[in-house]
This record gives structure tokens, C-alpha cells and sequence, in this order.
């Protein structure tokens, strides 16, 4: 996935990537320091974590491939930061074997609950590496965008298959292990003890709309991040967004999350 803050990306990332930095902000001024701890578990090659560091935070990146290790070193180098960003081998199973418990400001889940055995144990372990005053930032697959990407594509009965499925797939050639409708996510949170600041529907119609419009229409581009960006947050879309985002803090901050419930 390409950087959160260039604009073609931003079809993908841009509600996260507002809900983050807004949040970030928050802890900085809660905390009263220029610079938070933040741990992103899975981060790859550094696609939320370089523009993280690039706000002036101290990232560490966990994630079990070397190669995506060795890609977030570069990026972070090219991208001077490199003194804030640390990347470490391993996997939210063992994430204690790697990082301190109890030791971040912030902790990215983002794309990993999909691929663990256990996801109320991925979510308790990054909710362990908070402090006691923290903020967590969940990503994970929704099950009714793909539901809806299936039977908007014609494969009726593979979307029929997703939506009665335990984990959400489609079949046996889906690649993705488990997905989430929002109820489920927002209950791992607060399972794991945090509150639930705020939920936002990620790529509600931009996995649907045809690149080429997007690329060649002019305006469309513009348009389509306005449109993202309002149906984000209403609850409504959740429920057939390609990805739901869920912040979860342990207490209530000083001022509201973005987006945030009543």
C-alpha cells in the first residue's frame, strides 16, 4: 500500500490517515510532549509509520517478513527519519517477546486481526502495549463490502458463501483468513477493556468505481475523497465499507475523537 499522504493512496487511506494524525494530536497535548511512542504491529514496509515519524513521533514497526523489514529501513532513510523509525521481527502472537509491555502511546493494528488464529488474543496483546493512558487504532476487513464487491462482480453464490461464512470468506481461493462486521470489532475493543471513541466505514465506493475514472475524470478524484470522507462516519455505510476502522482509548481525552460516538 502506498504512502497515507499522496493523493492517488489517499482513496484508501485518507480517513485513517485524518482519524490517526487527529488522534496523535490528541495525545500530544494530552501528555504535554512534543513526541509520542508509537508501536505499529504489522507495519511492513512503513506505509503509516514513516508519515508518522515525519510528525516527530518515535515509531517501532513489528512485522514477521525481513524483506518488508528491510523496505521500511529504506523508506524511513529516504524519507529522513530513519533515527525514528525501529523495525523488529515478530508477530502479534509474541509480540512481548520483541517489544515492552505497557510501553506506547499509541498502538496501529492495522490489517493483522485478518491473519491471526485468535483475534481477541491479537487485540488483548496490542491493548497490552499500551500505557496507561493510550490510544489504539484497529484496521481490519469488513464483511459486507465484501459481500457486496462478490455480488456486485456477478459471484452470487461466493457472496452468499461470505455472508453465512463464520470467518467471511467467499471460498476456498479467498485470500484473506477472517473479516469483521463492526459490531464485532467494536466488541473486541471493548472486550479488551478500552472505550470506543470512534468507528468508520474505510473504501465504501473506492474498491467499487472504475480506476479509469477515477485517473481520467476530471475532478473525480477530488469528489470521490469528499464523498469517502463524509460517508465515513455515518453508521449506516459501516456495514458495506471494504474495511472498518475503530479507535479505542483507555480513558476519555480531554477533547472529543473525531468522528466520535454519542
Amino acid at each position: 500500500m502506498p504512502d497515507p499522504t499522496r493523493p492517488r493512496a489517499s482513496l484508501r487511506t485518507a480517513v485513517v490517515w485524518d482519524v490517526l494524525q487527529d488522534a496523535l494530536d490528541r495525545r500530544v497535548k494530552a501528555t504535554g510532549r512534543d513526541s509520542l511512542d508509537v508501536l505499529d504491529t504489522g507495519g511492513g514496509s512503513g506505509n503509516f509509520a514513516v508519515p508518522v515519524a515525519r510528525l516527530g513521533h518515535h515509531v517501532t514497526v513489528v512485522d514477521p517478513s525481513p524483506n518488508a523489514l528491510f523496505a521500511l529501513e529504506r523508506r524511513a532513510a529516504e524519507a529522513g527519519v530513519a533515527d525514528r523509525v525501529r523495525g523488529v521481527q515478530g508477530d502479534a502472537h509474541g509480540l512481548f517477546d520483541v517489544v515492552e509491555r505497557g510501553g506506547y502511546d499509541a498502538v496501529l493494528c492495522h490489517g493483522v486481526l485478518e491473519y491471526v488464529d485468535d483475534p481477541a488474543e491479537g487485540i488483548g496483546n496490542a491493548v497490552a502495549a499500551l500505557r496507561p493512558e493510550g490510544v489504539l487504532s484497529l484496521l481490519a476487513a469488513g464483511l459486507g463490502g465484501a459481500v457486496l464487491a462478490r455480488a456486485l462482480a456477478g459471484h452470487f453464490t461466493e457472496a452468499r458463501q461470505a455472508l453465512t461464512d463464520p470467518d467471511g470468506r467467499w471460498g476456498a481461493g479467498d485470500p484473506v483468513p477472517h473479516r469483521f462486521t463492526p459490531a464485532q470489532l467494536t466488541a473486541l475493543v471493548e472486550g479488551a477493556g478500552l472505550r470506543v471513541a470512534a468507528v468508520h466505514g474505510v473504501r465504501v465506493f473506492a474498491d467499487l468505481v472504475p480506476g479509469v475514472l477515477v485517473d481520467t475524470e476530471p475532478g473525480a478524484l477530488d469528489a470521490l475523497l469528499r464523498l469517502e470522507a463524509a460517508v465515513a462516519e455515518l453508521p449506516d455505510f459501516h456495514s458495506v465499507a471494504t474495511q472498518v476502522h475503530v479507535l479505542g482509548e483507555t480513558r476519555v481525552t480531554e477533547a472529543p475523537a473525531k468522528g466520535a460516538r454519542d
